[in-house]
């Protein structure tokens, strides 16, 4: 075992994260779906979407047997929504091809949706004790800090190198555990900014803390946070769209998006575009609009852009009917449970759509 893994090892006996609610009992399905909300998305945010989903699909065959709206409406507010589509469609996968059991070798489980190699080997190796390496996002960090590898993760070969050099510290025996703690290290003391460097069992040798050379041989002193090396920035476009809230009788009318693209098969208010929203109500509910009242813009920013929400409210006259209930489009009873998943911004208006209307 290397020096690295036994300080890590010795670390985390003291201080290691041993409470976390995916971790007792030790189930795979526990660890699967939490691995999956981890995903891009810190402990503290996950902790009680966790909770809430263990409540609702405590294994596989619920989850599997579960309508996609109900996951996605478990899911809202967590984001990056194909992860839960994945998940659902995963747990099918296990029920109909596994007989429900989790799968155990790394070719099956990277064979599931939204499930790649690190993901699979961290489920494997903490959930069966199996000797596998991972590279998540901390793991990453905390290893490009140690050997001071320069340039960005997602460069092919810089993340080469970082998987030769995780497979070389990754040791055959205490593997879950030591998983455990380098995920644990990234997440609590090499963090992004600010990190705790002075309380770091792998501090001595860190060459990111110490010297480094640069291209032209002299050493310099550089900052621990320069590495991993950042994405290069591009411009973020901005868009724009109007979303029509439509109000009748206690209701406002909702539209499931199609499942590619943002925001895939929640629920959503419909968007017109820069279109009319007179013409929208006449040839979506065949009905006039009645008044029609502007507010203010809404901004969302995504990963790659940022979306001004123009949102237009107007009242229509209509039998609800009309669309009630279909697989598209309902009307929705304000202040209810929504029909299933709905966006961050989607939710915002109707709450504020729910204070108007008690004002």
């Amino acid at each position: 075992m290397s020096d690295f893994a036994v300080r890590l090892l010795d670390w985390f006996d003291e201080h290691g994260r041993k409470d976390l609610p995916w971790q007792q009992p030790k189930e795979a399905y526990r660890i699967w779906v939490s691995e999956v909300m981890l995903q891009q998305t810190q402990v503290q945010t996950v902790i009680p979407y966790f909770e809430r989903f263990m409540a609702r699909f405590p294994d596989v065959l619920s989850l599997a047997a579960a309508a996609q709206d109900d996951v996605l409406q478990h899911w809202s507010g967590l984001g990056y929504y194909a992860r839960a589509r994945n998940l659902h469609r995963a747990s099918q996968v296990i029920r109909d091809e596994f007989a429900g059991e989790f799968p155990r070798t790394l070719d099956e489980v990277m064979g599931l949706p939204g499930v790649g190699r690190s993901t699979a080997g961290a489920i494997l190796c903490l959930a069966f004790d199996q000797h596998h390496t991972i590279l998540d996002g901390n793991v990453k960090r905390v290893l490009a800090r140690h050997q001071a590898i320069e340039g960005w993760p997602g460069k092919t070969a810089v993340a080469r190198k970082l998987w030769d050099i995780a497979e070389q510290y990754t040791p055959a025996e205490s593997t879950a555990a030591y998983t455990q703690a380098i995920m644990d290290l990234g997440a609590t003391l090499c963090t992004r900014s600010k990190p705790a460097c002075e309380r770091c069992p792998v501090a001595a040798d860190c060459k990111a803390l110490n010297e480094v050379t640069d291209t032209l041989g002299l050493n310099k002193r550089v900052s621990v946070t320069q590495f991993p090396g950042r994405k290069p920035k591009k411009a973020k476009p901005l868009r724009a769209t109007t979303m029509v809230i439509a109000k009748h009788d206690g209701h406002v009318y909702l539209e499931r998006r199609p499942e590619a693209g943002i925001w895939g098969g929640l629920w959503s208010l419909p968007e017109i575009g820069s279109g009319d929203v007179h013409d929208w109500c006449q040839e979506t509910l065949e009905s006039g609009a009645g008044k029609v009242e502007e507010w203010q813009p809404l901004r969302h920013c995504f990963s790659h852009y940022d979306l001004d929400i123009q949102p237009i409210v107007v009242r229509v006259d209509v039998p609800l009917s009309k669309v009630a209930d279909s697989d598209d489009a309902t009307w929705h009873r304000i202040g209810d449970e929504p029909p299933g998943g709905m966006a961050a911004p989607v939710n915002k208006l109707i709450e504020q759509l729910i204070d108007v209307t008690h004002d």
